[in-house]
């Protein structure tokens, strides 16, 4: 049986670093903000063929060192256990060099049920660290590194690393 926090870490995994999206006119820190944007909508579609589709060949979800197939079992379980769910999270924290193949990108996210809502999250979207401290009074809060690559064009998710807090920061 999967634990809880492993369909935890592999729903978010899935969901924020996992869509590809084409080069255009924008620069690359845009595109991984709005596929970011875009996975966590597919996940909140429990869109799990397109999630796991969007992921580099050689992916690992970590901790676990999950490949494509074992996560795309475990977000079927996690999207199972969840029901309707929607994601919450700040503006996440983007590292993309203008001339590199490679980038990276910190989200603090929760998952919370559909109908529930958190007032005033919206207006801490710009400040991260206000945003942590509010969620966290009344929540799980978790960090997902992630580790980009592109090829052709797009931006795939190549690594997946989920924290939880664990009341002082976040570990495994």
């Amino acid at each position: 049986m999967v634990n809880l926090t492993l369909i935890r870490v592999a729903a978010f995994f899935s969901i924020l670093l996992l869509f590809p999206i084409s080069c255009s006119m924008k620069d690359d820190e845009s595109l991984i903000g709005e596929l970011i944007e875009k996975a966590a909508k597919l996940a909140e579609e429990h869109d799990v063929k397109e999630l796991v589709k969007l992921t580099a060949e050689d992916f690992q979800a970590l901790p676990g060192r999950h490949d494509r197939q074992e996560t795309k079992k475990i977000l079927w379980w996690a999207f199972r256990h969840y029901g309707e769910f929607k994601i919450l999270y700040p503006e996440p924290s983007i590292d993309a060099a203008e001339t590199s193949r490679a980038a990276t990108a910190r989200v603090y996210f929760l998952i919370v049920r559909k109908d529930h809502s958190y007032l005033g999250l919206k207006e801490l979207y710009k400040d991260p660290e206000a945003w942590l401290e509010e969620v966290g009074k009344n929540a799980d809060l978790y960090r997902l590194g992630l580790d980009f690559v592109k090829k052709d064009g797009d931006w795939l998710v190549k690594i997946a690393r989920l924290e939880p807090f664990r009341g002082l920061g976040f570990g495994p």
